[in-house]
């Protein structure tokens, strides 16, 4: 049986990290144009956008995978935890999430980052965000064996604030 997740949270570019796989915010086209998504595709390569965009569109609430170009990752999954509309929808956030922890067992990853999903253009504040996901990773990964430590990176220190206190919070609500 597994035991309690580690969750850390880094302050930087997500695509510097050297994990199993990236988690990054994705739109339903899946082209790589903000935020983490622009990082990742600007540091590993545009067959990473090309591969995503292959298998697109998608629905929000989904996620797909691809390869990592040339990022120390092994894997990147884009997360659409937000559609065209960007409606703050936090049932498809959290789908999202969870669909990108799904593939943490068939893939092996032991180790993940994931970037903060749904801030990119505002239709999710840092805090609002930060909430959802560490809610969502520790359910997902309640009494699974992978993986077995996840970073969240974050791009601001408004960003770090967020996910510290979301993190701060459920670690006080569990004691």
């Amino acid at each position: 049986m597994a035991g309690p997740i580690e969750i850390d949270v880094w302050q930087g570019e997500i695509a510097e990290l050297e994990v199993d796989a990236l988690v990054i915010s994705a739109n339903e086209s899946l082209f790589m144009t903000a935020g983490a998504a622009a990082s990742v595709k600007r540091h590993g390569g545009a067959e990473i956008e090309s591969d995503a965009i292959d298998q697109g569109p998608t629905e929000s609430g989904t996620a797909i995978v691809t390869r990592a170009g040339s990022l120390a990752a092994t894997y990147v999954i884009h997360a659409v935890g937000v559609g065209h509309e960007r409606l703050p929808d936090r049932d498809r956030l959290a789908a999202a999430i969870r669909t990108a922890v799904g593939f943490s067992e068939p893939l092996q990853l032991r180790r993940i980052a994931f970037s903060l999903i749904g801030v990119e253009h505002g239709t999710f504040s840092a805090t609002e965000a930060a909430v959802v996901l560490v809610d969502e990773l520790i359910g997902a990964t309640a009494g699974h064996e992978l993986p077995e430590a996840i970073t969240i990176a974050t791009a601001n220190a408004a960003e770090t604030r967020a996910v510290s206190g979301a993190l701060a919070a459920h670690r006080a609500h569990v004691t």
